[in-house]
């Protein structure tokens, strides 16, 4: 009798287990084990952080990733999503999560994907590396600005004349990277230099020692033989911070 008691016991603990162990592996490999008050408080930190440096009239969308599913969280009284320092929620980001008031205390990382959507110019057609960009070429269009470090562009005429630096296909954002950059000066031209320090400007003229590239470095040298550096702003001129 004692021992049918401790079979069946013995039966039942066994299915039991295979049961928990079925439904573990039945779970989603991404499925989301995050509280939906604690979700919707991360996911709001990671849309107000990025709208800051959106474009203005900007949509913003916040999509969660997946936490491991055997993660289980302590019930927390009280929380705070927050970012680490440096931290761009533009993009597949993550937003950190912690216990502030509960038995256990946590903290967590939550992988979101944030967009920002805006007009900007995209190419009309496939371009190659190399091209010269026409008006034409170029129309307006929805993008996800976060897509991308590089910014978009967003005025026509500023791209216009512009060389590719690499291929654009059609309804393709175009981004700053994908252009050349301009040389505004070479070396030994006549350049006009703006000096600009703590609430006062002051200009003059130099000669150039070195190319001026767009978004690099260049060296002028100034009456009495003195050379400083600065950087290429437009045509025949270079902006130094004093």
């Amino acid at each position: 009798m004692l021992v049918n008691i401790l079979r069946q016991s013995v039966r039942q603990y066994a299915l039991c287990l295979l049961a928990l162990i079925g439904a573990a592996l039945a779970l989603p490999a991404g499925a989301q084990v995050l509280p939906q008050t604690l979700l919707a408080e991360v996911l709001a930190l990671a849309r107000q952080a990025a709208a800051s440096g959106a474009p203005a009239g900007a949509r913003i969308e916040a999509a969660p990733g997946a936490l491991d599913p055997r993660l289980q969280l302590a019930p927390c009284a009280r929380s705070e999503a927050y970012l680490s320092a440096g931290t761009r929620p533009w993009g597949r980001t993550r937003v950190g999560l912690r216990c502030l008031q509960g038995a256990t205390l946590w903290n967590v990382f939550v992988p979101v994907t944030v967009k920002v959507l805006a007009p900007a110019l995209v190419g009309s057609s496939a371009l190659p590396a190399g091209a010269v960009l026409e008006a034409a070429q170029l129309r307006t269009a929805e993008i996800d600005w976060a897509a991308e470090a590089s910014p978009a562009q967003t005025r026509s005429e500023l791209a216009v004349g512009r060389t590719l630096a690499r291929p654009l296909a059609a309804g393709q954002a175009l981004r700053s990277a994908d252009l050349r950059p301009r040389q505004w000066f070479a070396a030994g031209d006549t350049v006009r230099i703006v000096a600009s320090g703590n609430g006062f400007s002051v200009s003059g003229e130099g000669q150039a020692m070195s190319n001026g590239v767009e978004g690099q470095p260049a060296r002028v040298r100034v009456e009495g033989g003195r050379v400083v550096s600065g950087q290429p702003s437009g045509e025949r001129r270079i902006e130094v911070s004093l």
